[in-house]
């Protein structure tokens, strides 16, 4: 663990980057890495090029992570083109004291969590802002096919919760997979693994964004006092 020298006037950012550089560690050789998205994981991925040439390549759950993956020389590969993977290495939005956690503030969950599925290990990397008592403060990013928002919406409404599509420059945000987003506030989860089976089952749901069943085995955390090790 490296702990820098005023580890109390680092930014989230550098936090971000001491995780992602972090992550190397459980990076085999010769493997192929399974890598998320967002900006903690685009640490990782620019981490990922000091090492481009011990690695096969990578399996990339979106087209902005394929892309950077891409101009740094690092081989993708589809996810059809591989039966398991080592690692699968992401952030997330919100990580519970068990590995649950809520993902896809990037809108890239459907993929993460077929990518994640592939893996024998999930590694989640975050600053310590991000570890939560119970899920559900962060707006739960549920992936729907665009006839059926009304009526999910109204299904979490049920469950006491205010489900919102998400807008970019005024219109529904488009997915990698051609679907929309809500975005679901006032929600307690206190059970992630039941709570993700049964809304699984709501037609029209393509992937809601709580991995429990994709939980994350291993967290290492950006703190002031440098990165945290948290098994599950």
């Amino acid at each position: 663990m490296t702990t820098p020298a005023n580890p109390a006037a680092l930014s989230q950012d550098a936090l971000k980057t001491l995780v992602g550089q972090a992550a190397l560690d459980y990076v085999l050789p010769g493997s192929i890495v399974g890598v998320g998205t967002g900006s903690t994981v685009n640490k990782f991925i620019d981490a990922l090029a000091s090492i481009k040439d011990r690695i096969q390549g990578a399996v990339s759950s979106s087209e902005a992570s394929t892309a950077r993956l891409r101009a740094l020389g690092i081989p993708v590969l589809d996810a059809s083109q591989v039966t398991s993977l080592p690692v699968y290495i992401d952030g997330a939005d919100e990580i519970d004291l068990r590995g649950y956690m809520i993902k896809g503030g990037g809108a890239a969950l459907t993929r993460e969590k077929i990518v994640a599925a592939l893996a024998e290990r999930f590694i989640c990397i975050v600053d310590a802002s991000k570890q939560v008592q119970t899920l559900g403060a962060f707006p739960l990013p549920v992936e729907v096919i665009p006839m059926a928002t009304a009526q999910i919406a109204r299904r979490f409404a049920q469950l006491g919760g205010q489900a919102r599509l998400r807008l970019k420059d005024g219109q529904p945000l488009v997915t990698d997979n051609g679907q929309h987003i809500l975005d679901v506030t006032g929600l307690a989860i206190n059970d992630p693994l039941g709570f993700e089976s049964q809304v699984n089952q709501w037609p029209g749901l393509v992937t809601v964004g709580v991995f429990a069943h994709q939980k994350a085995s291993l967290c290492l955390m950006g703190t002031a006092s440098g990165v945290r090790r948290l098994e599950y």
